[in-house]
């Protein structure tokens, strides 16, 4: 086995194991104790600190214990007893391979987290090239994703739309509120595109259209971004949707406008004037701290960046293929032919092969 793929031989990253066992037996002896219920905030973020390195800890504990067994298995080759020798070579041959895909799982649960996953997300489709067929195709994508937050127990909000006759949307933005929702949609921005035989081509030939998707943190309600209320120009308007519909005689749809940026955001599909222009204001938030993050990762090495990719809008990431039945991942190659399920949301396959490519590639950079 190469030497590479033993804590033995990885001093670093076994005194950072063993800290890490520490620390989680303080937290677990802590939690045990009658005492922390009577402060219910440092409870909270014990637990969660328990939660966060239990993974760690579990594979860590059976790294010692394959370890344990080598260590049995290499004694009894010695033992005289030719059956038993035999027997001890086998297992020390599957414990080595066992050692040896805990050794990397463990790296990769080592790696840094990315300090967004567990946040919300603001999600925006916007139709592109294709006219009516782009809008129908980001009617079909808003109800993939929302089918989707639905099987993993997030919440949708749609806050904003600009519908079509025929019931696309031109542009739709949702927030989708949940522990981890986040790292389950970081890997969606970009250019979806389409390839099918439109309900309104008399003729049966194939149309290629796409949408673009925008995927976004959504800043934290405190610390993350400070607005000065001078910087915004808040609008109010009359609510509306396509062809009449959705028609909101009081003016309580808002825009409002960061004009140190240019801005713009809006909100229609709350009750009130005063939650539409929260929900507005979550929204500039968030964009607002796109700007930061993109600002702060500018700075990182590219040799230490993923090359999956979370923000190209421009890039074309995805094709939807119906007369093959087919949805093709253009970042890792990854196929999945079963288009009628993927798009109602069984999409956890496509994200796990994004996130393990994510995850390779992070261990690669790590190594140069």
């Amino acid at each position: 086995m190469p030497l590479r793929d033993s804590l033995a031989h990885n001093k670093a990253m076994d005194e950072k194991l063993n800290e890490a066992e520490r620390r989680f037996s303080e937290i677990e002896e802590a939690l045990a104790s009658p005492e922390i219920f009577s402060d219910m905030d440092n409870y909270k973020r014990l637990s969660r600190e328990r939660k966060r390195l239990a993974p760690v800890i579990e594979k860590y504990r059976e790294y010692k214990g394959c370890e344990e067994s080598i260590k049995s298995a290499e004694e009894m080759l010695s033992c005289g007893d030719s059956e038993l020798e035999a027997l001890a070579k086998e297992e020390l041959e599957a414990e080595k391979a066992r050692r040896e895909v805990l050794y990397n799982e463990i790296r990769a649960l080592l790696l840094p987290k990315d300090k967004n996953d567990d946040k919300n997300v603001l999600l925006e489709i916007r139709a592109g090239s294709g006219g009516e067929e782009a809008a129908l195709f980001a009617a079909v994508l808003y109800r993939m994703y929302t089918m989707y937050s639905e099987k993993r127990g997030f919440d949708v909000k749609v806050v904003d739309m600009n519908e079509t006759e025929l019931g696309g949307f031109k542009e739709i933005s949702l927030l989708i509120s949940g522990e981890g929702a986040y790292s389950r949609f970081k890997f969606e921005s970009g250019v979806h595109r389409v390839q099918r035989v439109p309900e309104t081509e008399s003729q049966g030939r194939i149309h290629t259209s796409a949408a673009s998707v925008v995927v976004l943190p959504e800043a934290d309600e405190t610390g993350d971004i400070e607005i000065n209320p001078s910087d915004i120009i808040v609008e109010t308007m009359k609510s509306s949707g396509a062809g009449g519909q959705h028609i909101n005689k009081t003016e309580s749809a808002i825009r409002i406008i960061h004009k140190p940026t240019g801005i713009t955001v809006g909100c229609q599909t709350e009750r009130s004037q005063l939650q539409n222009k929260e929900t507005a204001m979550r929204m500039l938030k968030t964009k607002l701290y796109e700007i930061k993050e993109n600002e702060r990762v500018s700075k990182i090495a590219a040799d230490r960046r993923s090359q999956i990719g979370t923000g190209d809008r421009s890039q074309k990431i995805r094709t939807y293929n119906y007369p093959q039945s087919r949805v093709t991942d253009h970042r890792i190659g990854f196929t999945i032919y079963s288009l009628s399920a993927f798009l109602d949301g069984d999409i956890d396959s496509m994200i796990d092969a994004l996130t393990a490519a994510d995850t390779a590639e992070k261990l690669r950079s790590e190594q140069t």
